[in-house]
C-alpha cells in the first residue's frame, strides 16, 4: 500500500467540483443513519451545489482551503471561514468557521488541528475578536474536539436541513485580539 501525505492549500477558482464532493460525501458520512436521508440529500443538492462554492471563492470575505491526498492530489477535506450569520447580537469583529469537513478516514491525524489552526491564524490576521462555528448538538465527537482547541458553548440555534430542524451548538474561541 503506498503512503499517503495529506496537503493543505488555499482553493482557487475551479476548486468548485472538489468542494461540492467533499461537502456532499463527508455529510452524508457523518449524518447517514442519523438524520433523515430525503434531509441529507436536499441538504446537500442545495447547500453542497457547485454553484454555493463558486460564489465563495469569488467572494473577498470568504477564505476557503482544501486538504488533497497525495499521489493523486483527490479532494478529501476542506475548510470555509465567512462573515457570521449566527443569532448573535454584535457580531461585527468576529468570523465564522463555517464548514470544516475531512472525510472520516482521515480524521484522528492531526489534521483537524492544523485546520482549525489555520482558520485562526487567518482570522486573527482579518482582525477578528472571535471564531465562532456552529456543530450539530448531539456530535459529541464533535464538540469535544473544539472544546480541546478551546471553543465553548456559547449560545444555541436552530439548523435547517430538509424539511426539518436540528438543534446546533454555537461555539465559540477568543482570539485575544485588540
Amino acid at each position: 500500500m503506498m503512503a499517503t501525505e495529506l496537503t493543505l492549500r488555499t482553493c482557487v477558482s475551479g476548486d468548485e467540483g472538489s468542494l461540492s464532493l467533499v461537502g456532499q460525501a463527508t455529510f452524508l458520512e457523518t449524518f447517514a443513519g442519523i438524520l433523515g436521508g430525503i434531509d441529507i440529500v436536499t441538504h446537500c443538492s442545495e447547500a453542497h451545489a457547485i454553484e454555493v462554492y463558486r460564489t465563495w471563492l469569488h467572494d473577498p470575505n470568504y477564505a476557503l482551503w482544501l486538504v488533497e491526498c497525495n499521489p493523486g492530489t483527490a479532494p478529501v477535506g476542506y475548510m470555509v471561514v465567512a462573515p457570521p450569520h449566527l443569532p448573535l447580537p454584535d457580531t461585527t469583529r468576529d468570523l465564522e468557521l463555517k464548514r470544516i469537513y475531512l472525510l472520516g478516514r482521515f480524521q484522528r491525524g492531526g489534521l483537524g488541528k492544523r485546520l482549525v489552526s489555520a482558520a485562526v491564524t487567518y482570522s486573527i490576521a482579518a482582525g477578528a475578536k472571535r471564531l465562532l462555528l456552529g456543530v450539530y448538538a448531539h456530535n459529541e465527537p464533535a464538540i469535544g474536539f473544539y472544546k480541546h482547541l478551546g471553543f465553548s458553548k456559547l449560545g444555541t440555534r436552530k439548523f435547517h436541513i430538509g424539511d426539518n430542524d436540528y438543534d446546533d451548538d454555537i461555539m465559540s474561541k477568543s482570539l485575544n485580539t485588540k
